[in-house]
């Protein structure tokens, strides 16, 4: 790994800053110089459109370039301090220019978003010897439902090699036996095969798909002292689906399904902007419909059938209230908090 790729590791670059920085455009790179060492020396720094760096020495006494400080092992006072100017003018671009990210791959950070986004945990790197490890864990249980890795894929194929992240979930075994015969998935790695497996986050599998998944290993880390397994809390956005013309008849709906719902399961569906309150409680009466419907603002697989319970007024159940009880966004299917879901019943009554 260069000099370069270890300072940028993790981090992906804002081009509105690098030119505030000082870099100039030239053609397809951006390119920025400075002399360092009194003088004595200048680096030179090109960005390419995708965020590469790579940066050179040169000697202003010859105008040759200078790269013993880049040769493994390389002693001396004289070439140590230029390797570690070099390496501080990178990382003050880095500190100027680049957004840190959690993870080295794109997907890797996307699911983390959405983990974060749906349950309001970060990821927890908890092994000074492993740093690119990272564990997702229940905050109510402390339980962990999921592991993000970096490991040589030589771990997972003996037929592969190079850098690659995985994740670890739980799930049933017989599900487990089913996905190991689907690309992308894998036995577990440093886990108990039985009951874990591990996913390549190379985009081999769908973020959606991911998530599904991720969903059910949280549910193995929920106790019933925080949360209940069987109401829900589901966006809906007003743009694209209006419930009450679709309640107009018969007080029944149609819901896309995205994750382990059951028959007699209560649903809670909270409005978005301009609402942004829960609006409507249902009883599932139906699930795992097949339903084949593409548009641009909707995907579905399968479906459920919904019977609607009740109805709430704008702002009883608001997103400032749900705020008190730990629901921090409401982005996908989550569970229903136990002390919501009893404040719930008390303005009910």
């Amino acid at each position: 790994m260069t000099i370069e790729e270890e300072v940028f590791r993790k981090t992906k670059i804002d081009f509105n800053k690098i030119i505030k920085y000082g870099f100039k455009k030239e053609n397809s790179l951006y390119k920025y110089s400075k002399n360092i060492m009194n003088n004595a020396f200048r680096v030179d720094v090109e960005i390419d459109n995708n965020g590469l760096v790579k940066g050179k020495v040169y000697d202003l006494s010859f105008e040759d370039e200078y790269t013993n400080f880049r040769i493994e092992n390389s002693t001396g006072s004289f070439v140590g301090q230029v390797k570690e100017e070099f390496i501080n003018l990178l990382r003050d671009i880095r500190s100027h220019c680049f957004i840190r990210k959690s993870f080295i791959f794109e997907q890797s950070n996307r699911i983390t978003k959405a983990i974060n986004e749906k349950y309001g945990d970060e990821p927890e790197f908890e092994w000074e010897k492993f740093p690119g490890y990272a564990t997702f864990r229940n905050k109510d249980s402390k339980k962990w439902y999921g592991i993000i890795m970096n490991i040589d894929k030589s771990k997972l194929d003996k037929n592969s090699t190079g850098e690659v992240e995985v994740i670890n979930i739980k799930l049933e075994p017989n599900e487990i036996e089913c996905l190991l015969k689907q690309d992308g998935f894998y036995q577990a790695y440093h886990m108990n095969k039985k009951n874990w497996i591990t996913i390549i986050l190379d985009n081999t599998i769908p973020d959606e798909n991911i998530i599904g998944l991720i969903d059910k290993s949280y549910s193995y880390t929920i106790t019933n002292k925080n949360n209940l397994k069987n109401e829900w809390i589901i966006p809906a956005n007003p743009k694209y689906f209006d419930i009450e013309k679709a309640l107009k008849n018969n007080n029944k709906i149609m819901w896309k399904q995205s994750t382990d719902i059951k028959v007699n399961d209560i649903v809670y569906i909270y409005v978005a902007e301009p609402y942004s309150s829960i609006m409507y409680k249902f009883r599932v009466t139906q699930v795992n419909i097949p339903y084949e419907y593409i548009d641009k603002n909707l995907k579905m697989k399968k479906v459920m059938n919904l019977d609607l319970l009740k109805r709430y007024k704008q702002g009883k159940l608001s997103f400032s209230k749900l705020k008190e009880y730990g629901i921090n966004a409401v982005r996908g299917p989550r569970y229903m908090p136990i002390d919501l879901s009893k404040y719930i019943k008390e303005i009910e009554m």
